[in-house]
């Protein structure tokens, strides 16, 4: 198993860092444009393997797309940063030109491969790798709704007063400050509704603590997260190559599901060996509907942005 992970900053280097410590891939491949930097990264890494006790070949390269011929998986964290203050929206004109570039570039040597879309506006790169790379829809994944999720649980179980792994609890709709719907109805404590623990305020809170999760860390750390990213990352591309059926949610191409069609969003699927194997649909009530609709609009209007 074969992973490449192109763009070996933060993100990225955490990407490859927890895919090596959980042992399922031969080899990772660290790409960047930065003369000598995914070599380093590579190489800071591979010298915690028998600390760590991996076996996991991690490589570095600069701008050689030849090194990640036949990969199985490959994760796009390529890009510039948010920087405090800066929407993900902004970021648009410059990361398509990117995205556009590392996609063709990596299809180009690994025709079968399954790609992870990291790059913001996350859900808009997801589509503009559909209708630049010619891949499959079920071999195109967005990541951003597993990491959406993880602040949702986190924030939960701080409100709960309970350990995360009692935690259930899903995000979807659109990576961004508005755009996410954290499903606090079905969100679950060891299988009990959390509505019987918390109020519908402190619920609220919860809420709206999740959908700033990216925008309060960049405000702290100034400039985007790196940690759970790269670990949501990793849990993909773990089911994937494990072919574990886990549901994750994930910036998906849709056709007719949620009433929607021709948009990358936000939604539950099962990720196996082919990548999205299924896309699931729940049955939300009106006020999720509607905040759905709403999510939509805003990734429509990113998308209408590219210059396709």
């Amino acid at each position: 198993m074969k992973v490449t992970v192109v763009g070996a900053g933060a993100v990225g280097a955490s990407c490859a860092e927890y895919i090596a410590i959980k042992n399922f891939a031969s080899e990772v491949v660290l790409l960047d444009i930065k003369e000598g930097f995914a070599e380093g990264k590579a190489m800071d890494l591979m010298q915690t393997a028998s600390l760590n006790g991996f076996d996991t070949k991690i490589t570095g390269v600069t701008n050689d797309y030849s090194k990640t011929a036949d990969s199985d998986i490959c994760v796009i964290t390529s890009g510039i940063p948010r920087k405090p203050g800066m929407t993900r929206e902004e970021l648009i004109g410059i990361n398509a030109g990117i995205v556009k570039d590392v996609s063709s570039n990596l299809v180009k040597h690994s025709p079968k491969t399954i790609i992870i879309v990291v790059s913001n506006p996350m859900d808009t790169m997801t589509y503009l790798v559909h209708k630049t790379s010619g891949l499959d829809k079920n071999k195109i994944i967005g990541m951003g709704g597993a990491l959406d999720s993880a602040r949702f649980k986190y924030r939960l179980a701080e409100a709960l007063g309970a350990p995360i792994s009692d935690v259930d609890g899903m995000v979807i709709g659109g990576h961004s400050d508005t755009g996410m719907v954290p499903l606090t109805r079905l969100a679950t404590r060891n299988s009990i509704p959390v509505t019987k623990f918390i109020s519908e305020e402190r619920m609220n809170q919860v809420m709206e603590d999740t959908k700033v999760g990216g925008a309060t860390l960049t405000k702290l750390l100034g400039t985007s997260a790196w940690y759970a990213p790269g670990a949501a990352v990793s849990a993909l591309v773990q089911a994937i190559a494990c072919d574990q059926k886990k549901m994750f949610p994930c910036s998906v191409m849709l056709d007719g599901e949620y009433g929607m069609k021709d948009i990358c969003i936000g939604a539950p699927v099962i990720l196996g060996r082919n990548g999205i194997e299924k896309i699931v649909e729940l049955e939300l009530n009106d006020a999720e509907k509607a905040h759905m609709k709403e999510s939509a609009e805003g990734v429509r209007k990113t998308n209408d942005l590219l210059e396709l």
